[in-house]
Protein backbone atom coordinates (compact mmCIF):
# COMPACT_ATOMS: atom_id res chain seq x y z
CA UNK A 1 0.00 0.00 0.00
CA UNK A 2 1.11 3.61 -0.39
CA UNK A 3 0.44 6.68 1.06
CA UNK A 4 -1.34 8.11 -1.42
CA UNK A 5 -3.53 5.11 -1.69
CA UNK A 6 -4.50 5.77 1.89
CA UNK A 7 -5.07 9.58 0.98
CA UNK A 8 -7.70 8.62 -1.50
CA UNK A 9 -9.64 6.05 0.08
CA UNK A 10 -9.95 8.55 3.03
CA UNK A 11 -11.59 11.23 0.85
CA UNK A 12 -13.68 8.82 -0.60
CA UNK A 13 -15.32 8.38 2.67
CA UNK A 14 -15.35 12.36 2.53
CA UNK A 15 -12.41 12.99 4.48
CA UNK A 16 -11.00 16.77 3.85
CA UNK A 17 -7.07 17.44 3.99
CA UNK A 18 -7.32 18.08 7.42
CA UNK A 19 -8.96 14.61 8.35
CA UNK A 20 -6.73 12.64 6.23
CA UNK A 21 -3.98 14.29 8.27
CA UNK A 22 -5.24 13.40 11.61
CA UNK A 23 -6.08 9.77 10.25
CA UNK A 24 -2.28 9.73 9.11
CA UNK A 25 -0.71 11.59 12.01
CA UNK A 26 -2.13 9.21 14.96
CA UNK A 27 -1.17 6.03 12.23
CA UNK A 28 2.51 7.03 12.19
CA UNK A 29 2.66 8.23 15.88
CA UNK A 30 1.06 5.02 16.63
CA UNK A 31 -1.55 6.56 18.68
CA UNK A 32 -5.38 5.52 18.57
CA UNK A 33 -7.68 7.03 15.87
CA UNK A 34 -9.97 7.35 18.92
CA UNK A 35 -7.16 9.76 20.35
CA UNK A 36 -8.15 12.77 21.58
CA UNK A 37 -10.25 15.39 24.32
CA UNK A 38 -13.40 15.21 21.36
CA UNK A 39 -15.58 12.68 20.32
CA UNK A 40 -14.75 11.28 17.18
CA UNK A 41 -18.28 11.37 16.38
CA UNK A 42 -18.46 15.27 16.78
CA UNK A 43 -15.86 16.42 13.99
CA UNK A 44 -15.24 13.46 11.56
CA UNK A 45 -17.93 12.63 8.49
CA UNK A 46 -19.77 9.94 9.44
CA UNK A 47 -18.87 7.44 6.69
CA UNK A 48 -15.21 7.83 8.16
CA UNK A 49 -16.22 7.27 11.37
CA UNK A 50 -17.87 4.03 10.55
CA UNK A 51 -14.78 2.71 8.60
CA UNK A 52 -11.92 3.97 10.88
CA UNK A 53 -11.93 0.66 12.80
CA UNK A 54 -11.36 -1.12 10.18
CA UNK A 55 -9.10 0.87 8.45
CA UNK A 56 -6.61 0.87 11.91
CA UNK A 57 -6.72 -2.66 11.57
CA UNK A 58 -5.39 -2.95 8.00
CA UNK A 59 -2.52 -0.50 8.85
CA UNK A 60 -2.01 -2.53 11.76
CA UNK A 61 -1.45 -5.88 9.26
CA UNK A 62 0.58 -3.88 7.22
CA UNK A 63 3.88 -4.99 9.29
CA UNK A 64 3.28 -7.10 12.33
CA UNK A 65 5.96 -8.96 14.47
CA UNK A 66 6.91 -12.19 13.77
CA UNK A 67 9.87 -11.86 16.17
CA UNK A 68 12.14 -9.84 18.33
CA UNK A 69 15.71 -10.24 19.14
CA UNK A 70 17.05 -7.60 21.66
CA UNK A 71 20.91 -6.85 21.45
CA UNK A 72 23.50 -6.38 24.73
CA UNK A 73 23.82 -2.93 23.29
CA UNK A 74 20.08 -1.52 23.49
CA UNK A 75 19.05 -2.37 20.31
CA UNK A 76 16.56 -5.02 19.01
CA UNK A 77 16.04 -7.01 15.31
CA UNK A 78 12.72 -6.96 14.33
CA UNK A 79 11.48 -9.62 11.98
CA UNK A 80 8.26 -8.37 10.67
CA UNK A 81 5.80 -10.11 8.44
CA UNK A 82 4.29 -8.06 5.84
CA UNK A 83 0.69 -8.49 4.53
CA UNK A 84 1.31 -10.80 1.67
CA UNK A 85 3.73 -13.10 4.31
CA UNK A 86 6.73 -11.52 2.99
CA UNK A 87 9.49 -11.10 6.22
CA UNK A 88 11.30 -7.61 6.70
CA UNK A 89 13.67 -6.29 8.95
CA UNK A 90 13.60 -3.40 11.69
CA UNK A 91 16.09 -2.16 13.90
CA UNK A 92 15.23 -0.61 16.91
CA UNK A 93 18.77 1.14 17.62
CA UNK A 94 19.93 2.80 21.11
CA UNK A 95 18.71 6.20 21.76
CA UNK A 96 15.76 6.28 20.19
CA UNK A 97 16.38 5.89 16.67
CA UNK A 98 14.72 2.83 14.39
CA UNK A 99 16.37 1.44 10.88
CA UNK A 100 14.03 0.53 8.05
CA UNK A 101 13.85 -1.55 5.38
CA UNK A 102 12.71 -0.18 1.80
CA UNK A 103 13.09 -3.15 -0.24
CA UNK A 104 12.37 -6.99 0.16
CA UNK A 105 15.76 -8.13 -1.06
CA UNK A 106 18.05 -5.95 -3.15
CA UNK A 107 19.43 -5.66 -6.97
CA UNK A 108 22.93 -4.01 -6.10
CA UNK A 109 24.52 -7.13 -5.08
CA UNK A 110 26.90 -5.50 -2.85
CA UNK A 111 29.44 -8.96 -2.65
CA UNK A 112 29.77 -8.68 1.48
CA UNK A 113 26.21 -8.06 2.03
CA UNK A 114 23.54 -11.06 2.48
CA UNK A 115 20.51 -8.97 1.80
CA UNK A 116 21.58 -8.94 -1.71
CA UNK A 117 22.31 -12.47 -2.10
CA UNK A 118 18.33 -13.34 -3.19
CA UNK A 119 17.74 -10.17 -5.80
CA UNK A 120 15.13 -7.80 -5.99
CA UNK A 121 12.25 -9.66 -4.36
CA UNK A 122 9.67 -6.67 -4.33
CA UNK A 123 9.09 -2.70 -3.27
CA UNK A 124 8.28 -1.77 0.02
CA UNK A 125 5.05 0.53 -0.26
CA UNK A 126 5.32 3.98 1.50
CA UNK A 127 2.51 2.87 3.77
CA UNK A 128 4.29 -0.51 4.57
CA UNK A 129 7.93 2.06 5.60
CA UNK A 130 5.65 4.09 7.92
CA UNK A 131 4.25 0.85 9.27
CA UNK A 132 7.60 -0.34 10.59
CA UNK A 133 7.90 2.69 12.18
CA UNK A 134 4.53 2.84 13.74
CA UNK A 135 5.36 -0.69 14.81
CA UNK A 136 8.25 0.46 16.19
CA UNK A 137 6.87 2.88 18.48
CA UNK A 138 4.28 0.78 19.46
CA UNK A 139 7.39 -0.90 21.45
CA UNK A 140 9.71 2.44 22.10
CA UNK A 141 9.93 6.15 21.47
CA UNK A 142 11.22 6.95 17.92
CA UNK A 143 13.00 10.55 17.45
CA UNK A 144 15.47 9.29 14.18
CA UNK A 145 14.67 7.02 11.16
CA UNK A 146 17.38 5.84 9.48
CA UNK A 147 16.86 3.98 5.43
CA UNK A 148 19.41 1.85 6.14
CA UNK A 149 17.77 -2.16 6.43
CA UNK A 150 17.07 -4.46 3.65
CA UNK A 151 17.74 -2.47 0.06
CA UNK A 152 18.80 0.02 -1.93
CA UNK A 153 16.40 3.30 -1.18
CA UNK A 154 17.30 4.77 -4.39
CA UNK A 155 15.72 1.54 -6.58
CA UNK A 156 11.85 2.82 -4.67
CA UNK A 157 12.68 6.53 -4.53
CA UNK A 158 9.29 7.23 -4.74
CA UNK A 159 8.00 5.33 -1.82
CA UNK A 160 10.79 6.18 0.14
CA UNK A 161 10.32 10.02 -0.48
CA UNK A 162 6.17 9.47 0.00
CA UNK A 163 7.48 7.84 3.44
CA UNK A 164 10.00 10.61 4.10
CA UNK A 165 7.72 13.33 3.63
CA UNK A 166 4.83 11.55 5.87
CA UNK A 167 7.64 11.09 8.31
CA UNK A 168 9.04 14.65 8.55
CA UNK A 169 5.60 16.46 8.99
CA UNK A 170 2.39 14.83 10.70
CA UNK A 171 5.05 11.84 11.37
CA UNK A 172 7.07 14.33 13.76
CA UNK A 173 10.34 13.40 13.26
CA UNK A 174 13.05 16.00 12.78
CA UNK A 175 14.24 16.67 9.33
CA UNK A 176 17.92 15.65 9.79
CA UNK A 177 16.76 12.76 11.99
CA UNK A 178 15.73 11.26 8.93
CA UNK A 179 18.54 9.58 6.97
CA UNK A 180 18.41 8.49 3.44
CA UNK A 181 20.90 5.81 2.79
CA UNK A 182 22.34 4.88 -0.69
CA UNK A 183 25.53 3.81 -2.51
CA UNK A 184 24.68 6.78 -4.79
CA UNK A 185 22.48 7.50 -7.57
CA UNK A 186 22.05 10.80 -9.70
CA UNK A 187 18.16 10.19 -9.33
CA UNK A 188 18.47 11.08 -5.67
CA UNK A 189 20.62 13.97 -6.21
CA UNK A 190 18.15 15.22 -8.20
CA UNK A 191 15.18 14.79 -6.01
CA UNK A 192 16.18 15.23 -2.52
CA UNK A 193 16.55 18.49 -3.08
CA UNK A 194 12.84 19.37 -4.24
CA UNK A 195 11.23 17.64 -1.28
CA UNK A 196 9.60 19.52 1.22
CA UNK A 197 11.60 17.55 3.89
CA UNK A 198 14.85 17.45 3.06
CA UNK A 199 16.53 14.13 5.21
CA UNK A 200 20.66 13.69 5.92
CA UNK A 201 22.01 11.72 3.70
CA UNK A 202 24.47 9.00 3.87
CA UNK A 203 26.34 7.66 1.11
CA UNK A 204 27.98 4.15 1.09
CA UNK A 205 31.91 4.97 -0.18
CA UNK A 206 33.78 2.04 0.68
CA UNK A 207 36.47 2.44 -1.03
CA UNK A 208 38.29 5.39 -3.10
CA UNK A 209 39.19 3.29 -6.09
CA UNK A 210 36.60 2.77 -8.96
CA UNK A 211 37.74 -0.50 -9.95
CA UNK A 212 37.47 -1.72 -6.51
CA UNK A 213 34.73 0.20 -5.96
CA UNK A 214 32.93 -1.86 -8.96
CA UNK A 215 33.89 -5.36 -7.49
CA UNK A 216 32.19 -4.61 -4.27
CA UNK A 217 29.54 -2.87 -5.44
CA UNK A 218 28.42 -4.63 -9.08
CA UNK A 219 25.54 -3.38 -9.70
CA UNK A 220 25.72 0.06 -8.11
CA UNK A 221 25.39 3.02 -10.67
CA UNK A 222 28.73 3.74 -12.24
CA UNK A 223 29.53 7.20 -10.01
CA UNK A 224 33.25 7.04 -9.27
CA UNK A 225 34.11 8.20 -5.79
CA UNK A 226 35.28 11.76 -6.95
CA UNK A 227 31.62 11.93 -8.37
CA UNK A 228 29.64 10.92 -5.86
CA UNK A 229 31.77 12.99 -3.03
CA UNK A 230 31.05 15.77 -5.22
CA UNK A 231 27.49 15.46 -5.84
CA UNK A 232 27.64 14.52 -1.62
CA UNK A 233 29.23 17.93 -0.77
CA UNK A 234 26.62 20.00 -2.71
CA UNK A 235 23.67 18.20 -0.92
CA UNK A 236 25.66 19.30 1.92
CA UNK A 237 26.05 22.72 1.28
CA UNK A 238 22.18 22.71 0.30
CA UNK A 239 21.23 21.47 3.55
CA UNK A 240 23.40 22.66 5.69
CA UNK A 241 23.85 19.05 6.88
CA UNK A 242 27.17 17.01 6.59
CA UNK A 243 27.01 14.19 4.41
CA UNK A 244 28.07 10.90 6.54
CA UNK A 245 29.67 8.55 4.30
CA UNK A 246 29.56 4.75 4.81
CA UNK A 247 33.07 2.38 5.07
CA UNK A 248 33.32 -1.16 5.92
CA UNK A 249 36.05 -2.16 7.10
CA UNK A 250 37.55 -4.88 5.14
CA UNK A 251 40.42 -6.85 6.37
CA UNK A 252 43.32 -6.03 3.81
CA UNK A 253 41.10 -4.83 1.14
CA UNK A 254 39.85 -1.25 1.48
CA UNK A 255 42.04 -0.63 5.22
CA UNK A 256 45.37 -0.45 3.34
CA UNK A 257 47.69 3.00 3.18
CA UNK A 258 45.99 3.46 -0.51
CA UNK A 259 42.83 3.93 0.80
CA UNK A 260 43.95 5.96 3.44
CA UNK A 261 45.69 8.70 1.45
CA UNK A 262 42.53 8.62 -0.89
CA UNK A 263 40.08 9.10 1.91
CA UNK A 264 42.27 12.23 3.11
CA UNK A 265 42.29 13.39 -0.58
CA UNK A 266 38.95 12.84 -1.18
CA UNK A 267 37.29 14.44 2.15
CA UNK A 268 39.91 17.11 3.06
CA UNK A 269 37.44 20.16 3.46
CA UNK A 270 34.10 18.44 2.71
CA UNK A 271 31.34 18.78 4.99
CA UNK A 272 30.97 15.11 6.06
CA UNK A 273 31.89 13.00 8.40
CA UNK A 274 33.29 9.70 7.97
CA UNK A 275 31.86 6.56 9.34
CA UNK A 276 33.81 3.08 9.76
CA UNK A 277 32.34 0.06 10.47
CA UNK A 278 34.16 -2.98 10.78
CA UNK A 279 32.46 -6.01 8.79
CA UNK A 280 30.62 -9.04 10.50
CA UNK A 281 32.44 -12.05 9.14
CA UNK A 282 30.47 -14.44 7.21
CA UNK A 283 31.67 -17.68 6.83
CA UNK A 284 29.78 -18.02 3.46
CA UNK A 285 31.58 -15.10 2.17
CA UNK A 286 35.73 -14.31 1.55
CA UNK A 287 36.24 -11.43 3.88
CA UNK A 288 37.05 -10.79 7.11
CA UNK A 289 37.06 -8.19 10.00
CA UNK A 290 40.19 -6.61 11.00
CA UNK A 291 41.44 -6.63 14.25
CA UNK A 292 40.15 -4.64 16.79
CA UNK A 293 43.34 -2.78 17.04
CA UNK A 294 43.47 -1.98 14.06
CA UNK A 295 40.10 -0.65 13.37
CA UNK A 296 40.79 1.97 15.75
CA UNK A 297 44.10 3.08 14.58
CA UNK A 298 42.88 3.87 10.75
CA UNK A 299 40.11 5.79 12.80
CA UNK A 300 42.54 7.93 15.33
CA UNK A 301 45.35 8.00 11.89
CA UNK A 302 42.18 9.55 9.98
CA UNK A 303 41.18 11.82 12.54
CA UNK A 304 44.64 12.82 13.38
CA UNK A 305 44.81 13.85 9.47
CA UNK A 306 41.74 16.31 9.65
CA UNK A 307 39.06 13.68 8.67
CA UNK A 308 35.84 13.38 11.00
CA UNK A 309 36.12 9.44 11.75
CA UNK A 310 33.59 7.81 14.32
CA UNK A 311 34.00 3.97 14.54
CA UNK A 312 30.76 2.79 14.59
CA UNK A 313 29.94 -0.73 15.35
CA UNK A 314 26.66 -2.97 13.36
CA UNK A 315 24.00 -2.81 16.00
CA UNK A 316 22.80 -5.77 17.40
CA UNK A 317 25.87 -8.00 16.49
CA UNK A 318 25.25 -10.49 19.37
CA UNK A 319 21.88 -11.16 17.96
CA UNK A 320 23.23 -12.04 14.20
CA UNK A 321 23.21 -7.82 13.75
CA UNK A 322 23.08 -6.84 10.12
CA UNK A 323 19.81 -6.48 7.81
CA UNK A 324 19.09 -9.52 5.86
CA UNK A 325 20.04 -12.30 8.28
CA UNK A 326 16.89 -12.55 10.16
CA UNK A 327 14.84 -12.88 7.17
CA UNK A 328 17.48 -15.58 5.78
CA UNK A 329 17.72 -17.68 9.29
CA UNK A 330 13.36 -17.83 9.10
CA UNK A 331 13.77 -18.98 5.64
CA UNK A 332 16.44 -21.43 6.07
CA UNK A 333 15.71 -22.44 10.25
CA UNK A 334 19.10 -24.56 9.93
CA UNK A 335 21.67 -21.81 8.76
CA UNK A 336 22.95 -19.27 11.29
CA UNK A 337 23.98 -16.36 9.22
CA UNK A 338 26.27 -12.91 10.25
CA UNK A 339 26.28 -10.14 7.68
CA UNK A 340 26.18 -6.56 7.52
CA UNK A 341 24.05 -4.19 5.16
CA UNK A 342 25.76 -2.24 4.14
CA UNK A 343 24.82 0.21 0.98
Amino acid sequence: MRIEHLRQRLQALGANPRHQQRVLRLWSQALPQTSGRRQIEHFLPAALVAELPAIAQELAALATLESQHPGEDGSARLLLKLADGQMAETVLLPRDGVCVSTQIGCAVGCVFCMTGTTGLIRQVGSAEIVAQVALARSLRPVKKVVFMGMGEPAHNLDNVLEAIDLLGTVGNIGHKNLVFSTVGDPRVFEALPQGRVKPALALSLHTTRADLRAQLLPRAPRMSPEELVQAGEVYARTTDYPIQYQWTLLDGINDTEEELDGIVRLLTGKFAILNMIPYNTVPELPFKRPSEDKAISIARRLHQRGILTKLRQSAGQDVDGGCGQLRARAEKPGRKVIALRVG
